[in-house]
């Protein structure tokens, strides 16, 4: 199955077709009021920690430091996921940032790991996951001693 995710910065003005808009940040961005800004959902559980953030935007660490810290986080914590999985499974997702620069941001990271795992997830569905569920299609035998 395909998934509709978009980024978009929370600076740009909501769109119609933009589905379920969540804002994906540890802090609230800056001058912007949230009664304005047609938000679904401000989750924060799926942004970096607090740490990772501020070594990165303090240029503390480098942006493959930060990829692979936050891809560890996402995958030590898979839980994380599942609301925005939720979202996406419901139609378009866009999911929302305050950050300058989209594609520098953990955004395209977060969305990643979405798809990846909305099909694992689906292709887990169409396959038994244990021989008990295969019981229906075995023969009808009588295994009487």
């Amino acid at each position: 199955m395909s998934y509709d995710i978009q980024l978009k910065r929370i600076y740009h003005d909501a769109c119609d077709d933009d589905g379920a808009r969540v804002l994906v940040d540890r802090l609230w961005p800056r001058g912007k009021h949230r009664e304005l800004l047609a938000l679904t959902d401000w989750y924060r559980g799926a942004s970096p920690s607090n740490v990772l953030r501020r070594q990165y935007y303090n240029s503390e660490i480098s942006a493959s430091v930060f990829e692979s810290r936050y891809r560890g986080e996402l995958r030590d914590d898979p839980e994380v996921l599942l609301p925005l999985m939720r979202y996406a499974r419901q139609g378009r997702l866009t999911l929302l940032s305050a950050a300058r620069e989209l594609s520098t941001s953990h955004l395209p990271l977060l969305k990643e790991a979405l798809i990846t795992a909305l099909q694992v997830e689906d292709s887990a569905d169409r396959e038994p996951s244990s021989p008990p569920c295969y019981a229906h299609l075995m023969p009808d035998t009588d295994n009487r001693l």
